[in-house]
């Protein structure tokens, strides 16, 4: 992330929108004519694929880049960012956005970031295939809760706007087998559940079960 003086500037360099719950804020196809710094609030990044599936790719929280490989390359944009919660976001413009990176000499900085997530994309897929469903399902939950600016080294922490075909996405399996995950945590006092909301109980424990091998 850029460091707190950067990111106010560099949102003073744009103009706040707010999105609602369920929005699309970026469109895949769409060219590459600006980007957002998300504020506040939750998003997914989805690939509408040819035949009309959707690919899950990430989530998204405050402090993060929204759109800027396509400004950067020049190209159409990938994929579909959705707000999952309300979100409130500045729009930049694409060439005063590489203007103000290249005059703060931010170069280096944001391939950092973009390798850092490359790596991220790497350590998802190599939990898909090792790592048990109840396991990855309590990281996916503490990597919300980190990402959602929300400490998760208190209870509780409260997750909106996911539903269970989402989570299911985000962690390679069916509804049902969220729905069964979820239940096993709920069971042992961790989580609690209502429509789109799942409420952290107890960090320090979920944080054995991400854990365990």
């Amino acid at each position: 992330m850029l460091s707190d003086e950067v990111w106010r500037d560099l949102r003073s360099q744009g103009v706040t929108r707010m999105f609602p719950e369920r929005s699309v804020m970026l469109r895949q196809g769409s060219p590459g004519t600006h980007l957002l710094a998300l504020t506040s609030g939750l998003a997914k990044v989805v690939c509408r694929e040819p035949n009309g599936a959707k690919t899950w790719l990430a989530f998204r929280g405050p402090g993060d880049l929204l759109g800027e490989v396509s400004v950067f390359n020049g190209t159409s944009r990938t994929a579909d960012v959705v707000a999952l919660t309300p979100c409130v976001a500045v729009v930049l413009d694409a060439e005063r956005f590489v203007r103000f990176v290249e005059e703060r000499g931010l170069v280096i900085h944001l391939m950092r970031q973009a390798l850092a997530r490359m790596r991220e994309s790497d350590l998802h897929r190599g939990e898909l295939q090792t790592m048990p469903l109840v396991v990855r399902l309590a990281r996916t939950l503490l990597r919300l809760a980190v990402l959602t600016d929300q400490m998760p080294g208190s209870s509780p922490v409260r997750l909106t706007g996911l539903n269970q075909e989402e989570v299911a996405q985000a962690i390679g399996v069916t509804r049902n087998a969220v729905i069964s995950g979820l239940g096993q945590l709920r069971a042992v006092g961790l989580v609690e559940t209502a429509r789109r909301v799942i409420v952290i109980r107890d960090v320090e424990a979920l944080k054995r079960w991400a854990a365990a091998d």
